[in-house]
């Protein structure tokens, strides 16, 4: 055997181990996925024999660990998302405004300067944003309200919202700056050469591009958003509260699991498998929303590629 087809032998075999590793890679990650939605969903369906599952799903009365438990979820699901919404509404605007500036305006030297300072945000405990939100945010809300003559409470759904929006706008910033500096120079000359003018170019030419990397981005934070504690605890409270007004108190669906599995009932007990079908409840809303944004990516794409052809 040539010293030539012994090292193609030995290269064949090293890719071979590299794919076996691979393959069992990816395996670990399906099957770990898997376990964690079957150890939620034995758990759950135990919950449900003990307790309507329609009522959990439109009940509108949480009251867990008193006699005549009602275990409605409705207004959980509620202040889940009036918080979630608040967050985003602060997180997109701000963080893809920045990553736009930082990609397209700013000199390199601004942003080796700026972007640094804007990824802190991601390193503070989220306990730090708690305190910010119930000692600073919370205060100038109800101040505010008082300017306008309505009434706001100091454990509310906007302080909230807004501290958790500015947590999440790291992550959109970072991933969103990344998507945007990743479109090719030759679109942004090709449309300078057409006589569009900057902000033109990054309407129609450059965020266009990066569209699927940036809803990426957004779905992130959303993720992260879904899954904070601290922030609510210490701004929102703890009162499941079927309300849309943002300046009443209200709790989330991670905050009532919390509180959920740290009382004193047993763990066979409806109170502390309600926590279960809660997280069964997050991860499939959490799956649904992750479809929708991959269809949408597909379909944006495909109509890109026609346009661009």
């Amino acid at each position: 055997m040539s010293t030539f087809e012994s090292r193609n032998k030995k290269t064949e075999l090293i890719e071979k181990l590299i794919k076996f590793s691979l393959i069992i890679a990816a395996t670990i990650s399906i099957l770990t996925t898997f376990g964690i939605l079957f150890s939620i969903l034995f758990e759950s369906i135990e919950f449900f024999k003990l307790r309507s599952f329609w009522y959990f799903l439109t009940g509108i009365e949480w009251s867990p660990g008193i006699v005549g438990s009602k275990f409605g979820a409705l207004p959980i699901f509620a202040g889940t998302f009036v918080i979630t919404i608040i967050a985003l509404a602060v997180a997109i605007p701000v963080g893809l405004g920045s990553a736009i500036y930082m990609s397209e305006y700013a000199t390199p030297k601004t942003r080796d300067y700026l972007k640094p300072l804007l990824e802190i945000l991601a390193g503070i405990p989220t306990v730090v944003y708690g305190f910010f939100a119930a000692i600073t945010v919370a205060p100038l809300i109800v101040e505010a309200a008082e300017i306008f003559g309505l009434e706001a409470t100091f454990n509310s759904a906007l302080a909230s919202g807004v501290v958790m929006g500015i947590m999440i706008i790291p992550v959109i910033s970072s991933l969103s700056d990344d998507v945007i500096k990743a479109v090719p120079d030759s679109q942004r000359k090709a449309a300078f050469g057409l006589g569009m003018t900057h902000g033109e170019t990054i309407k129609n030419i450059v965020l266009p591009s990066a569209l699927p990397g940036i809803i990426s981005a957004s779905l992130l934070g959303l993720s992260k958003a879904l899954g904070e504690t601290m922030i609510v605890v210490m701004a929102a409270g703890l009162r499941p509260n079927l309300s849309w007004n943002p300046l009443e108190d209200m709790t989330t669906v991670t905050v009532t699991i919390v509180n959920s599995l740290v009382g004193d009932f047993e763990f066979n007990s409806p109170e502390t498998l309600s926590a279960f079908a809660l997280g069964l409840v997050l991860f499939v809303i959490t799956l649904i929303l992750n479809m929708i944004s991959l269809s949408l990516i597909r379909k944006f794409k495909e109509k890109y590629k026609v346009n661009t052809l």
